[in-house]
């Protein structure tokens, strides 16, 4: 007997339900509340990148304040307070995330 060959499938990397066949369907209330729940996972996901994308974004308008006479002079100072001021908001971004938790 050949059956179809077996390929190896990637793990997920997200938490998947399952989902008890024996239990009835869902109401309205349960669903909702399921449904705020992804919505908040969603969200703080969205949030996560964000915090990530501005120290990245901080982190490389540094490196351009720091690149010395390479770059001029005026976007060497433009790129020194855009990299301490998107920094200074990760962090706030970051504290809010926490607190929020």
């Amino acid at each position: 007997m050949a059956g179809k060959p077996l390929k190896i499938v990637p793990p997920v990397s997200s938490v998947a339900e399952v989902y008890d066949l024996g239990r009835g369907p869902e109401t309205t209330a349960q669903r909702v509340k399921r449904l705020q729940n992804e919505a908040r996972l969603l969200a703080r996901e969205e949030i996560e990148r964000l915090d990530r994308d501005l120290r990245k974004l901080a982190d490389q308008a540094r490196s351009i304040a720091d690149g010395g006479e390479a770059y001029p002079a005026g976007v060497r100072d433009l790129a020194g307070r855009i990299s301490v001021d998107t920094a200074q908001r990760a962090e706030i971004l970051r504290a809010l995330l926490e607190r929020s938790h």
